[in-house]
Order: structure tokens, then sequence, then C-alpha cells
């Protein structure tokens, strides 16, 4: 028996039988209740075949969560994980079949569809502390500058295709600028990380824990990752072959919504998930709860409203020739939640 209550490991069984009904493309109920009683074992044995690859972006927790709330511990298929540093690999991973699911930031799946790699966006991970900037524009210790004007002329390290990068993108806008006032130096965010510590990028635009991190130890935000220069959601993607399966793509959906308890659990148990994010980081616990507040969120549908803030944002892309071809986001977007669906309401132990 898993270490998380019997209650919410039966549930998982229950949200799989619906699961079926998602397969076929209903939207329209409601997410089931939990209950006490079901099993995803007996209600799908052909899941059996089946090993899913969980993308994990940066260390969000996922892999440690599952180990201490056992929510896949009764699951008729397999799951591993891979880790990313950043979203574009894992974008190309999902567009390829070598991830099934993974969660990435606003900007790379447009940079994704821009290179037409084959994928939809299937849910959203929506931040539970939307007054927390997932990620800043920050600059070292002493440094002079003090507005985002002042970047002009700049050295910005940026991880290039990611949320960061699209933080930059409108920061600049918000002040009048453009990628062409600035030197943008694209580097993954360990580079990046050496670049801003021996001064040679003049700013930095980065996610936590790196942008807590680098506060704590003497840097100072520029502009924090917020509405409206910013978006405090990130989004699920799986790829095009297992969504048009609908055997795989009913079993995907049972996988995302296993995740959602996860996070659900992990929000009660603010504790444990400091402890997951510590280990999969490899950062101190302190500064796992000094950034917790980022990485609780609840999983939910895409929404028109997503759609829209992600085609602003793919037409900022290509308006700064930051890509090359026009994104339609729609049709990216393929949900697997039924309507309604919202993690953050699930009853967990």
């Amino acid at each position: 028996m898993s270490r998380i209550s019997s209650r919410i490991v039966a549930a998982v069984g229950l949200l799989a039988l619906g699961s079926t009904l998602v397969a076929c493309g209903s939207t329209s109920e409601a997410a089931a209740p939990l209950s006490d009683s079901g099993s995803s074992a007996d209600s799908h044995p052909e899941w059996k075949k089946y090993t899913f690859t969980i993308g994990d972006n940066g260390g969000d927790g996922s892999q440690e969560l599952a180990k201490t709330t056992g929510v896949f511990d009764d699951a008729p298929y397999k799951v591993k994980f891979a880790r990313f540093t950043y979203g574009p690999p894992l974008v190309q991973a999902a567009a390829s079949g070598d991830i099934d699911l993974g969660s990435v930031g606003d900007v790379p799946p447009i940079t994704g569809a821009a290179k037409e790699y084959g994928f939809k966006v299937v849910a959203v991970n929506r931040s539970l502390r939307p007054d927390q900037a997932l990620e800043n524009i920050i600059v070292p210790k002493g440094s002079t500058l003090k507005t985002l004007k002042d970047l002009k002329g700049k050295k910005i390290a940026v991880p290039q295709g990611s949320s960061a990068h699209g933080l930059a993108l409108n920061a600049l806008k918000s002040v009048g600028l453009t990628p062409k006032d600035v030197k943008l130096v694209f580097l993954d965010p360990a580079a990046g990380a050496t670049a801003f510590n021996t001064g040679k990028v003049d700013a930095w635009s980065i996610w936590n824990p790196q942008s807590a991190i680098a506060v704590k130890n003497g840097a100072r935000i520029l502009a924090k990752g917020l509405p409206p220069i910013d978006q405090t959601s990130s989004y699920y993607v799986a790829s095009d072959t297992s969504l048009k399966d609908p055997t795989k793509r009913a079993a995907i959906t049972d996988v995302l919504k296993r995740l959602s308890l996860e996070f659900a659990w992990a929000v009660k148990h603010p504790g444990e998930h400091a402890q997951a994010l510590s280990k999969e980081q490899g950062i101190p616990l302190a500064d796992a709860k000094a950034t917790l507040a980022a990485f609780q969120f609840r999983v939910t549908p895409v929404e028109t409203s997503d759609i829209a803030a992600e085609q602003k944002l793919a037409d900022a892309f290509r308006e700064a020739g930051q890509i090359t071809k026009k994104v339609d986001v729609a049709s990216i977007s393929d949900n697997l939640l039924p309507a309604g669906y919202d993690s953050a309401k699930l009853s967990v132990g």
C-alpha cells in the first residue's frame, strides 16, 4: 500500500474510468468526484503494456513526490522520469516520442510549434500564488542599472526559447525597447549562471530557484515575471502520435490525473514538497522553502484565455524576429482533462 492515503489511490481509479470518454473527445462533463472505491488496474488491463516517461522540467518535485505519495503504485502501467534543464528540449522530446508527457513554461510550445514539432498542449498548471513570480530579470550586486530602460545596449543572459526568453522580450517591449536595442546572450541555465556570476553579462532573465538564490547572494530584481509582462502558468505537452491512439490517450490522461493528485497533496504538505524540491534541484532545504510558493499550482484544462495569452506571446515573438513562422496556438491545443476539472478541488489527505 502506498504512503499516500488509500482514499487518494482509490480515487485515481475512479478518475481513470472516465478517461475513455476523454479519449473520444468529450470535455463536457465535470471532473469525477473522489471516491473510496475503484481500481484502474482492474478497469484497464490493456494498459499493462505501457511504460510512460514523464518529462521533469528543472526539478518540479514530481519524481520525488511520486515516491512520497505512492500515487503511481497501483497504476496498471509503469512510469519513469526524464530530467530536462529547461523547456525547449522537453518539447522536442515530446514531439519525437522520447517522453509522453511533460510541463514547460509559456514560450517552449510557441518555439516548438514554429519548428513544426508534432505535439499538443493538453493541460495547464496554474499558480496558486499568482502574486509570486516564477522568474525574474535580475542584475548583479552593485549594478548601476535601475530600470528596464537602462538595459539598452547591455548584455542579457537568456535561455533561448524558454519562458525567461518571453519575459525578457515582453519586459523590453513594455519600455519601448526591442531585442535589437540590447544584446541577448543565449545561454542554458548553467552557463547563464556562470556568465552572471563572473560579470560577463549585465543582467539575467531566469526562473526560480536560480533567481531566488542569486538574490539571496546579493543580486537585485530589475523586473518580476508577473502580468502583464509575464504569465504565471505553465503547460503540459504530449506527442501527437500518442494522442491519436485512443487507448494510449486514455492512459496518458490517467497519468496526468495522478500527477494532479500529487501536487494537490503537496500543497497540503509543504514540508514534504520542499524536501522533494531540495532533493531534485540539489539545493539546500532553506532555499527550497524560500521558493516553494512558486511551485504550488493547480492543474486544469486549457481555457480560451490561455490560448489568447499564448497567441499574443506568439505574435510578439514573430514581430520581434525571434521566430519566423506564424503560430496558431489553437491548432496545437488538445485538452485531455474534462471541462471543470481542477486539481485544487480534489479531496486529498
